[in-house]
């Protein structure tokens, strides 16, 4: 399939964290299937933190995990305020520098992450000051719920909506490319062209992390 002018462009909403790793490969493989399909990725936030710490109340987590979603909560506010700052259309560029130094260049713990990405993309550095702030928190929250409402708590993230479905996943070790990309973005429609459909799974293997090649 080759995308023409009079192809119709697809929204499909997207839903991100951008600490999460499995999502950040969705999200690549979404940015292949724009080349190759009529689709524009729809960027929007989650919490992994709002999920864990408080619509699973914290049940079962380690306490190094704990501390992590903890942790959690200053990227997704920063990508807030930048959409309060500059329009929903920057979380698109914003997520790319953030998650390029977080999971490719494996810089998750390093403190100039946040400010280096909002540099890359044009934003003032002081917006990492609201990693610290609950000011936006409601706006991630309705953010978040318009998905999990839908996709339910007994999943996580990559969480998109293809044809009024929100869904979980595709959860993937590393992004396809070019055309092996459209054949699995066709497959997606397919499932969630069905309306009773509900799940498909397979265990991972243990240890398999995913690739960022």
């Amino acid at each position: 399939m080759t995308i023409t002018e009079e192809s119709e462009l697809v929204e499909v909403p997207f839903w991100f964290d951008p600490l999460c790793p499995w999502a950040w490969v969705t999200s690549r493989w979404l940015l292949e299937v724009e080349k190759v399909r009529p689709v524009h990725a729809d960027w929007r936030l989650m919490s992994l933190a709002h999920l864990n710490l408080v619509q699973r109340k914290g049940e079962g987590m380690s306490e190094d995990y704990r501390k992590q979603m903890e942790n959690a909560w200053g990227p997704v506010r920063v990508c807030a305020a930048a959409a309060e700052h500059a329009g929903r259309d920057v979380l698109g560029p914003l997520y790319t520098a953030i998650g390029t130094r977080f999971h490719n260049q494996r810089r998750r713990d390093d403190p100039t992450v946040i400010t280096e990405a909002l540099t890359e993309v044009g934003l003032p550095a002081g917006l990492a000051a609201s990693a610290d702030s609950d000011e936006l928190d409601q706006l991630i929250r309705d953010s978040h719920n318009e998905a999990f409402d839908e996709v339910g708590l007994d999943v996580g993230t990559p969480v998109l909506r293809v044809g009024g479905m929100a869904l979980f996943g595709p959860v993937i070790r590393r992004a396809p490319r070019g055309e092996a990309a459209g054949r699995l973005w066709d497959g997606l429609v397919l499932v969630a062209g069905t309306e009773d459909f509900f799940e498909l799974k397979r265990s991972r293997e243990r240890g398999v992390r995913p690739s960022f090649d």
